[in-house]
């Protein structure tokens, strides 16, 4: 089983700079992660929030909940949040962080990821097909031990 998370603003996926991030919906998204992590195999579960604090708390609480692995969007907390990036490194679970934009064509301020440090690799700028490269990635690697 798979968590994917979703950090600030995704919530308004659809609506919010379409141009950049795309018009799938956050529902549209989440339900294209179930299927394509059921074609690979995988259960996934997704969930999003606002608060920095409630995304901490997931990824704490994530192996204990039984989930195996972790894809992640920080969303706007990728480029400052060293609370974030100590919670990914404090557990043991695989990590993938995953972008709809491409944050190395976007603003400077953008184009630095501090949370990827503690990730197994980053998937940035192929839209909703960057959450499918990374549950491809976590297919493999779980089934390789």
């Amino acid at each position: 089983m798979v968590l994917i998370l979703n950090g600030p603003n995704l919530n308004l996926l659809g609506q919010r700079e379409p141009e950049v991030y795309g018009r799938t919906t956050l529902d549209e998204l989440e339900q294209l992660c179930e299927d394509w992590a059921s074609e690979f195999g995988l259960g996934a579960v997704c969930r999003q929030s606002n608060f920095e604090g409630q995304i901490i708390e997931w990824i704490q609480q994530a192996k204990s909940e039984g989930f195996k692995a972790i894809i992640l969007n920080p969303g706007g907390l990728t480029h400052y949040s060293v609370a974030l990036l100590d919670a990914m490194r404090a557990q043991t679970l695989p990590v993938v962080e995953v972008h709809l934009s491409n944050i190395h064509a976007r603003e400077e301020y953008r184009r630095h990821s501090l949370t990827a440090s503690a990730a197994r690799g980053l998937v940035s700028g192929f839209g909703p097909y960057s959450y499918k490269m990374a549950l491809a990635y976590l297919a493999d690697a779980l089934k390789k031990g």
